[in-house]
């Protein structure tokens, strides 16, 4: 799999598309101006491995609160891009474009629609009568940008599409394609190029469609933006944990995607262990050693799961390698292929290791296993 070349957007310090890992962000759910609280749960996500924090921005109150908390957290050390979230009012989006890394706006409430009705169809004239009119306040937006250095995140939601867009494209993957691109265009024909870009939904299939649809379009059209990847709304637990990992990860699995947020009803520091997982799962980005195990049967002669407790606990810091822990021969080198090593069992009590698909050491006892597994691990990658 080649991941979907882009051109790389900074976003303060940290870049995303282009050369770079596939970024992992959360958003914020303290009250933007509860600066101390939002700088302690900043502290906490970029602890966790986030590398870039969103926050809501409703109005200009908000914005100069986000200006302090990026003041205090720059006191400490701390230099995570911060990105605003604006809806319904290009100027809040204008005044935090001066003071953040990057703003994320929504087409959709981005400025007022010229009719109110969704049930009235807008004639050819009034759509483009409103287009002018987004056109307008939106260069006037890239404008400021482009004297801050600031970057733009183009996010259209399902749930929020503007009148226009549904009363010509109806509440489909089209009309969040379209609605995209219309800014797009606009960004070429100002010459601006820092825009990353994501189509979200709490449909998983439909989020998946979109995204698909809009990457063909913008190869048509030769852009290049990088993909913000997320499931809107996909709950918590388990529910939401799935949601993330098959939207999120089935794009990644196919080159799609340069950064991801899983939005869980949870603390936002607990989305960036799940975030690192789908990351992992679908080989995007490596940041942990890999697990591979089986779930045991009756074949299986010996504790497999306190053995995969065993080795996971000894073998945690060897980031980027894959190790199987398998119950029988079986199950062995066949279905570990992927493994880089292999505890494997040979029988009631007895365990035997691989190098990849070769056996290198057979019928050790089961005690002594798990320290000539890293014996064998250390013999190899001293020497790669």
């Amino acid at each position: 799999m080649e991941r979907r070349q882009t051109i790389e957007v900074r976003v303060g310090n940290i870049g995303i598309g282009g050369s770079n890992p596939v970024r992992v962000q959360t958003m914020t759910n303290t009250d933007t101006n509860d600066i101390e609280g939002s700088v302690e749960q900043i502290k906490r996500c970029v602890a966790a491995g986030a590398e870039i924090i969103r926050l809501t921005t409703q109005g200009e109150r908000e914005v100069n609160s986000v200006a302090e908390i990026k003041r205090r957290l720059a006191a400490d050390g701390i230099a995570v891009p911060l990105v605003a979230d604006v809806h319904f009012s290009s100027s809040v989006a204008l005044k935090a474009a001066c003071v953040v890394d990057k703003v994320r706006i929504n087409p959709g409430n981005f400025i007022k629609p010229i009719k109110k009705d969704f049930t009235t169809d807008y004639t050819d004239e009034e759509f483009e009568q409103e287009r002018l009119v987004l056109r307008e306040r939106f260069v006037e937006f890239l404008d400021v940008c482009k004297k801050h250095r600031t970057a733009v995140r183009i996010g259209v939601n399902h749930g929020s599409l503007g009148e226009r867009m549904m009363n010509r494209y109806g509440d489909t993957p089209m009309g969040m394609a379209e609605s995209c691109l219309e800014l797009l265009r606009m960004c070429r024909q100002e010459n601006f190029d820092q825009i990353v870009i994501s189509l979200k939904a709490s449909n998983t299939v439909l989020m998946i469609e979109a995204v698909k649809l809009l990457v063909e379009k913008m190869d048509a059209e030769d852009f290049h933006f990088p993909l913000h990847l997320g499931v809107t709304e996909a709950g918590c637990d388990e529910d939401g944990r799935i949601k993330s990992a098959v939207g999120i990860g089935s794009l990644l699995a196919v080159g799609i995607g340069d950064t991801i947020r899983v939005s869980l009803s949870e603390p936002p520091e607990a989305e960036i262990p799940v975030a690192f997982g789908i990351l992992q799962s679908t080989r995007s980005r490596i940041t942990k050693t890999e697990y591979i195990s089986c779930p045991s049967c009756g074949r299986t002669l010996f504790d497999l799961q306190t053995a995969v407790r065993r080795v996971r606990e000894r073998t945690s810091h060897l980031v980027g390698l894959k190790i199987a822990v398998m119950g029988c021969i079986v199950n062995g080198p066949g279905e570990m292929a992927d493994a880089d090593y292999g505890y494997v069992g040979a029988g009631k009590g007895k365990i035997s290791l691989y190098k990849g698909k070769t056996c290198v050491e057979r019928n050790i006892p089961e005690d002594e296993a798990v320290d000539k597994l890293l014996a064998l691990i250390d013999r190899y990658e001293k020497h790669s």
